[in-house]
């Protein structure tokens, strides 16, 4: 019997992808990813890049120059930014309100960093006062902030803080993945000095590229590293007087050469997630970004008016809580696992569970990207509303749908 009898063609089954994140992709970006690859210094090829770097500035609006994509998921993106700006033994201050906070905590740490945590109950978020107060106490050389934490759903706000990194002179940089293009964030306004993002939630793409933009100074700090390839320092470098960068994968000052107008060869770029990148973006700036951080906030709500009207209770404090992704408190008469299986078998929908403390005791549901629409929406409410009483948490019928069409109806959608 040959291999491929064992091996048949790639066909996963249909799944509405309702968690946390990943989302289904926007059609329009799978038929980008489709098409035939050309040489990473084709003038074809080296105009996408740059094409990607002016659509990613008006997505982070930002006038960055440096506003690229660092190949891999978007944890490659948080990566590159911390291993390249932080030496050893730099003070770094972590508000920590969710999974990812700690996340930052750890790969700061192998960076080598002096890393100070300051931490919130899971569901609530940190004032500017607070953040300041610790500043002040700890002297950080850098800000280590997640702006939208899935495993809370909670959303950090960001707007006050680069008014008072400045004021004590400290980096800023924040982790978008989940937040970006659903919620707003204005890069150059909020003074931030680096943001990193994905494609697999908002930007309703893959996992897979990871878009990353730098400021000024950031470059700056990155600039001053060391940058050594094959032992021969390039001459942009030569005056480099910190200690190594660790990674060589991970070296924003490399990966910027590569995509500025020196192409020194660093990588061979991942062709096929920079159409699929190009794609995301173009779409959202076509849809517009006040429509698109508009769009996901009606169908959030929409979601949680009808989480609400099955007599579900919402997890954290709603007026911090992320457009894009609800945690609803499992009730106790159900499991939460038998009702998400359920989903995924008889409906072919996934949610999310949590992680941390609130394992098994929360989901999470996602309406980002290509999946915030009404039909996701309601296609989910009638499901779970129809699962939860086939395992005993009976619901007023109906309820939940109507309360989504409520806010539909105020809206005209």
């Amino acid at each position: 019997m040959s291999a491929n009898a064992h091996y048949p063609q790639i066909n996963p089954p249909h799944r509405l992808l309702m968690g946390p994140g990943p989302i289904n992709a926007d059609p329009r970006v799978l038929r980008a990813m489709a098409s035939q690859l050309v040489g990473q210094y084709d003038p074809v090829m080296t105009g996408y890049m740059n094409e990607v770097m002016a659509l990613y500035r008006d997505v982070f609006r930002t006038q960055n120059r440096w506003t690229m994509l660092v190949d891999g998921t978007s944890r490659a993106g948080i990566e590159a930014i911390l291993v390249s700006a932080i030496r050893p033994g730099d003070k770094v201050l972590v508000p920590v309100f969710g999974r990812f906070g700690h996340l930052l905590c750890e790969i700061a740490r192998r960076c080598r960093a002096e890393v100070h945590a300051i931490e919130a109950p899971w569901g609530e978020v940190f004032t500017p006062d607070q953040i300041e107060e610790a500043i002040k106490k700890v002297k950080p050389r850098l800000l280590l902030t997640v702006q939208g934490d899935t495993s809370t759903t909670m959303l950090q706000p960001l707007a006050e803080l680069g008014d008072i990194c400045r004021r004590h002179g400290v980096l800023f940089y924040t982790d978008a993945t989940a937040s970006l293009g659903g919620n707003e964030l204005q890069t150059d306004a909020w003074g931030l000095d680096a943001v990193s993002a994905g494609l697999q939630k908002c930007l309703g793409g893959p996992s897979g590229s990871s878009p990353v933009t730098l400021s000024a100074q950031m470059e700056e700090a990155i600039r001053r590293r060391k940058h050594v390839e094959e032992g021969i320092r390039t001459a942009a470098h030569e005056d480099g007087d910190e200690e190594m960068i660790y990674s060589n994968y991970f070296d924003l000052g490399m990966v910027m050469d590569y995509w500025g107008p020196e192409r020194l060869n660093h990588h061979t770029e991942a062709t096929s997630m920079l159409f699929a990148a190009r794609e995301c973006a173009r779409i959202m700036l076509e849809e517009g970004m006040d429509n698109l951080i508009a769009r996901h906030a009606l169908h959030g709500d929409a979601l949680l008016a009808g989480i609400q009207g099955m007599g579900l209770e919402p997890f954290g404090d709603l007026r911090h809580k992320m457009n894009n992704v609800l945690g609803v408190v499992i009730p106790s008469q159900v499991h939460g696992e038998a009702v998400r299986k359920l989903l995924l078998e008889d409906f072919h929908i996934e949610i999310g569970t949590s992680f941390g403390p609130l394992q098994g005791k929360i989901w999470r549901i996602g309406t980002m990207g290509y999946n915030a629409r009404k039909d996701c929406v309601l296609q989910t409410l009638t499901a779970l509303e129809a699962v939860l009483n086939r395992l005993g948490f009976k619901t007023t019928q109906g309820a939940a749908m109507q309360a989504a069409w409520d806010v539909y109806a105020r809206s005209a959608v």
